[in-house]
Parts: C-alpha cells; sequence; structure tokens
C-alpha cells in the first residue's frame, strides 16, 4: 500500500530543526486514522473510516441558547482565565452524571481535559519513563498508541476475544512488572467488544495482587444499545478494596476517563479524569504546562447545554438513533459478505470488527474499495506490536442507512473479488 501522506521536503534550512528533535518525537506514530480522513472527505465517498458521531444528532439549538445565556449571563467569567482543574460546576455535574453509573467520586477527584485524549497524554507523561512496559490489548485504541508511543513506552499486548481481553493470559503480563494496563472495557475500539462481567472482576484482582494500576478508557460506556450495564472498573475497584457504601473517597489502583465526545459533541474538546487526590494534584501540575487550563468558555457552554437532565435525555435519543445503524450495518454485512468474512456484533459503541479469509490484506483492499468510493480503516494500525493484516474497523454512527447499505454491499463487491 502507498503511503497515505508524501514524505515532505527537506531543505537546509529544515536541518537547523530535524538535528535538534527530542527522542520522544522521533518515536511519534502519525495517525492512519487523520492520513485517511484527508482522502475520503469528498461527498461521494461513503466513509466508515473515522469514529466520527452524526452531526444530525449535535444538540445545536441547545448549544446556541447556551452560548448566549453564558455570554450574556457570565460572558466576564467565560471569556477569562479559569482554573486548572475545570469549572467546578461541570466537575459537579460530571460527578452527579457518574453516579449513575455506580461511580462515586467526589469533584475534587475531576479533572477537566481537552477531550479525554488528553487525559491519555497526561498519564503517559506522569507514569511513563523512557523503555516502560504498557499492557494493552490486541487491538487497541490507536490514539493510545500514539500518546503512550511518545513517552518511548513497550507495549505488551493481551489478545482478545468476543469477551474482550483474554484474561488468562493477563497474568503473565503483569509479571513482566508494567507500569500500567490499559483498558476500554466498553465497545472497545476498534473491535466493538466488551469485557465480561467475570473478566473485570479478575482484572482487578489481578492488578491489584500485582500492584499494577489500570487506566480505564470508557468514551462508549453510555451507549449500550442492548443487554445489561456492566459496572466500571473504577467502581469495582473501589468495591474490592472495601469503600464503604456512601462513600465517595476514590482510593485504589484505577483511573478513569470519560468525555462528551460521543455525548455532546467532538467540536467542544470537553474530557476528565477520576483518579485519587494524589494523582488528580499531580496530573494538575502537567496540565498547567500543557495549556493552563481547558477553554472556560466550552466548559460553561457544555455545562449550560447538559443541566437540567438534558444530557440524560440527549443519551437516550442517541442510543435509539446510533443502535438503529447498527442494525442496518449488521444486516447488510449478513446480505453482502462473502463466505469466510467474520465481524463482531457490538452491544453499543461506534464500531464493529471485520475479519478476512487467510491471504487478504485490508491494506492492500482498501486502495480497491476507494477506487468504488467507499473507505474504512486497516486493522494493523491498532496492533502496537505489528500484526492484523487481515482485519479492518467500519464506523456504523456516521453514515445515514442508505448509505450503509450501499457502503457495505460495494465494500461485500471488493471482497469477493479479492478472494476469487
Amino acid at each position: 500500500m502507498t503511503s497515505l501522506a508524501p514524505a515532505p521536503h527537506v531543505t537546509e534550512a529544515d536541518t537547523l530543526w530535524t538535528e535538534r528533535l527530542s527522542e520522544r518525537v522521533h518515536g511519534a506514530r502519525r495517525s492512519l486514522i487523520r492520513e485517511l480522513l484527508k482522502l475520503v472527505d469528498q461527498p461521494d465517498v461513503i466513509s466508515f473510516a473515522g469514529g466520527l458521531p452524526a452531526p444530525d444528532v449535535f444538540p445545536r439549538d441547545e448549544i446556541e441558547g447556551a452560548t448566549l445565556r453564558v455570554l450574556r449571563e457570565q460572558g466576564a467569567v467565560a471569556l477569562q482565565y479559569g482554573p486548572t482543574e475545570g469549572y467546578l460546576p461541570l466537575r459537579e455535574l460530571l460527578v452527579r452524571h457518574m453516579d449513575r453509573y455506580g461511580i462515586r467520586v467526589r469533584p475534587e477527584n475531576v479533572l477537566v481535559t481537552c477531550g479525554a485524549q488528553q487525559g491519555l497524554d497526561l498519564v503517559g507523561r506522569l507514569l511513563l519513563n523512557p523503555g516502560d512496559a504498557v499492557v494493552t490489548e490486541a487491538p487497541t485504541y490507536m490514539g493510545a498508541i500514539q500518546a503512550f508511543g511518545a513517552c518511548q513506552a513497550r507495549f505488551i499486548t493481551v489478545p482478545g476475544d468476543d469477551d474482550g481481553m483474554r484474561v488468562d493470559l493477563l497474568e503473565e503480563a503483569l509479571r513482566a512488572a508494567p507500569k500500567f494496563v490499559y483498558l476500554l472495557p466498553n465497545f472497545q475500539n476498534p473491535s466493538g467488544t466488551t469485557l465480561s462481567a467475570e473478566r473485570r472482576q479478575r482484572v482487578i484482582e489481578l492488578a491489584s495482587h500485582y500492584g499494577t494500576p489500570v487506566v480505564e478508557d470508557d468514551p462508549y460506556g453510555q451507549l449500550r444499545y442492548e443487554g445489561r450495564h456492566l459496572p466500571a472498573l473504577v467502581k469495582l475497584d473501589a468495591d474490592y478494596h472495601g469503600c464503604a457504601h456512601g462513600e465517595r473517597a476514590l482510593r485504589g489502583g484505577v483511573v478513569y476517563l470519560g468525555t462528551l465526545s460521543k455525548l455532546l459533541a467532538p467540536g467542544l474538546r470537553v474530557g476528565w479524569v477520576v483518579a485519587p487526590d494524589n494523582v488528580i494534584s499531580r496530573l494538575v501540575l502537567l496540565k498547567q504546562g500543557a495549556d493552563l487550563h481547558t477553554s472556560s468558555f466550552t466548559q460553561m457552554v457544555a455545562h449550560e447545554t447538559a443541566r437540567s437532565g438534558f444530557l440524560d435525555r440527549h443519551v437516550a435519543r442517541i442510543r435509539e438513533f446510533y443502535g438503529q445503524r447498527r442494525n442496518v450495518m449488521l444486516e447488510a454485512l449478513g446480505r453482502s459478505m462473502p463466505a469466510g468474512v467474520r465481524w463482531t456484533r457490538p452491544q453499543g459503541g461506534l464500531f464493529l470488527w471485520v475479519t478476512l479469509p487467510e491471504g487478504l490484506d485490508s491494506a492492500s483492499l482498501l486502495q480497491d474499495a476507494l477506487a468504488e468510493r467507499v473507505a474504512f480503516v486497516p486493522g494493523h494500525g491498532f496492533f502496537p506490536n505489528g500484526g492484523g493484516e487481515r482485519t479492518l474497523r467500519l464506523n456504523f454512527s456516521y453514515c445515514g442507512p442508505d448509505q450503509i447499505e450501499e457502503g457495505i454491499r460495494r465494500l461485500g463487491a471488493v471482497i469477493a473479488r479479492r478472494m476469487h
């Protein structure tokens, strides 16, 4: 497969800078998804490539009204510098919202970030020295590979199946003394799988036994379309360490990341980290050096939009909306994919994962698909240590039902031609 982005032309003047680049920059990876989106941002391309929420469900009217109210009533505060920890009413709202899912913490345990991606970056910089090991699933979220790879981490990967990470293989990885385990328990990106209740409990037991922290990334947990809600690792960890009923003092070994990107709108760039006091205080120091604080204005707009129960009502709406699109894609795959192609059936989230028959390569297949004006993300970029050449990720939240059906039909035809 040819490179998605041409190599930049290097002049003598560039040498002044390239000779002075840090080792961290040399280890940084380019996002395959971001590069691919540059190619498919054309109206005639049916794109299953990005992890994009549907613009149809952005609460534009509510955000517009919230913006006007914030400017009229609190403009002097909204346009001013703010505390690094984040806008207190927003943190209090997030605490109440998480409490609905059994996560009982105080606002002091919450740091508002510029999206959950900044949370990953801050956690990586807090914990990782060059050469330190991180345990992840294989495959895992590409943004986490970028964030931890920029810290020059080594990756120890544990494969997964339809019930999430193979926890029976986790103990061997923990014996290598990693700095932490990174997991997406709910509707994992990219596979769409969910870590089972039994495996969640075992993760907490093993991590506690080996004294290994867990970083729980949960951008999709509220987007469940079928099945029962499973408790977050941070809740199970609190229970395991004997936090009294009703106690909100967070202690234990789990750092939790959330975001409003999938619930309200990604353009707001509002995420958060939940961690014990001594971790939050150090993350605050790192964030001060990065950007001082997340935009006061967007935090206040997000709070004004989400308050008074609107966030709960909106989440219920988008669950129904995305659940229908997931069903359309699953039905289309059943009709259009040739024998030998397998895919996951996610209970929620935004993605499903396709495995091709032996002998096919998804990166090469992408070139044929783009010629038919349909796009996906090849799977190899989600494997920190290589692999995944026969896999690909499909997003079902962005395109409408007719586009999904037509795009899957085209993709099935491309795969069938390759197989023959």
